[in-house]
């Protein structure tokens, strides 16, 4: 493979790959050619969204007359990608008609839910990775002058174990895993691929009917949110460290609201307006408890004692002591309501709950409350009409 270079990510150089889409493309491309023109191609050339041309090498070739099929090994370069190094085969035949007709096969998911690009039913390969196989297939078809039809079959055999390790499960893709790729080219590290993860999960939820739902960081909220409160877990959107993003997302979508459910140690930080909560972005922790503790009537001792506690669990566990944990965290949701707010502006109702694995449920936002039950009525309303 040529083509790719590398970009600097945190002070690091790293490589750049290519996207599933590209290696279908470009497979696309190889088996129509070999297909037409009667020769093999050990390698061809492919033009990605993003202006990078690429030089990708084909394997795994099957030639009979009326049927090509070949793969291009995936490359992710230096992110860690599920996909980096399955094959990606692509499987070319005439047929009638004059159409170029994709599908998926073996290894590509199938479309259950409203909400992705493709329809209930539909291959898993999406907009941009479609468009560029019909247009590498379409440019063999006009360099030979052939007329006639073409099937297209799309497989990625190792994709009905990979798709365990992506969010296909949870957004309604069975069977396989899904052809993505917007620009063709996978960068190190890239927060794109989780942010538009989080856009389509809400989005396939407000397509479904829902306009409120809960908001988790990960495992600890959605964990506390189904066995501690006993909430309906398939209404949880999953947001990371993104949460200024995901109120984004849902202010862009039209929800109507959102509860946000997160352990202490993230969500404390947005009560210094910190909307992503990732170490390397803030790590304002302490500084926060400090703070409020002082506003509480901690002594010196105590909010030095607090600015050099490692877990939010010794804070915890201090402020408890000092008989101060109460009105902290009174003051601290005030603050994080504060900035919640903000954030979504007047068009989306916005609360929060705080707990910790110790001590259950520590804060709540004003509005939280409200929300829960508008979520509840919500879904007891949707699950009605779809009887």
């Amino acid at each position: 493979m040529e083509g790719l270079q590398s970009v600097w990510k945190e002070q690091k150089k790293m490589k750049m790959g290519y996207t599933t889409g590209s290696c279908a493309a470009a497979a696309a491309k190889a088996a129509a050619y070999m297909l037409l023109s009667g020769e093999e191609v050990r390698q061809v050339s492919l033009m990605t969204p993003k202006g990078i041309r690429l030089y990708l090498d084909i394997e795994e070739i099957t030639r009979h007359p009326d049927c090509v099929r070949c793969a291009v090994k995936k490359d992710a370069g230096d992110d860690p990608d599920v996909t980096h190094g399955v094959y990606v085969y692509a499987e070319v035949s005439r047929i009638g008609g004059t159409e170029v007709v994709l599908d998926g096969g073996a290894g590509i998911g199938r479309v259950t839910k409203k909400g992705m690009e493709q329809a209930i039913g539909e291959a898993a390969i999406n907009k941009v990775p479609r468009r560029m196989i019909h247009e590498s297939v379409q440019e063999q078809r006009e360099k030979f002058g052939y007329m006639g039809g073409l099937s297209v079959i799309i497989s990625i055999p190792d994709g009905v174990k990979l798709a365990s390790k992506t969010f296909n499960p949870r957004l309604g893709i069975e069977g396989g895993i899904s052809v993505l790729g917007t620009s063709g080219i996978v960068e190190p590290m890239s927060e794109k691929a989780l942010t538009d993860t989080i856009f389509l999960e809400m989005k396939m939820l407000r397509e479904s009917g829902y306009q409120w739902c809960y908001l988790v960081p990960g495992n600890y909220g959605s964990d506390f949110l189904t066995e501690t409160l006993g909430y309906d877990g398939e209404l949880a959107v999953k947001c990371s460290n993104y949460i200024g993003e995901s109120i984004d997302d849902a202010v862009c979508l039209g929800m109507k609201g959102i509860l946000l459910i997160g352990h202490v140690g993230k969500l404390i930080k947005l009560a210094a307006g910190v909307m992503n909560t990732h170490s390397r972005q803030a790590d304002c922790r302490m500084e926060v408890f400090a703070s409020h503790a002082a506003m509480a009537g901690a002594a010196k001792e105590t909010v030095c004692r607090i600015m050099h506690c490692i877990t939010t669990t010794e804070v915890i566990e201090l402020l408890r002591k000092e008989g101060i944990l109460e009105e902290t965290m009174r003051t601290v949701m005030e603050k994080l309501e504060f900035y919640l707010k903000h954030r979504a502006g007047e068009s989306l109702q916005i609360g929060a709950i705080v707990f910790s694995n110790e001590d259950g449920i520590l804060g709540s936002t004003t509005e939280a409350a409200m929300i829960l039950e508008r979520i509840q009525c919500s879904s007891l309303e949707n699950r009605r009409n779809e009887q």
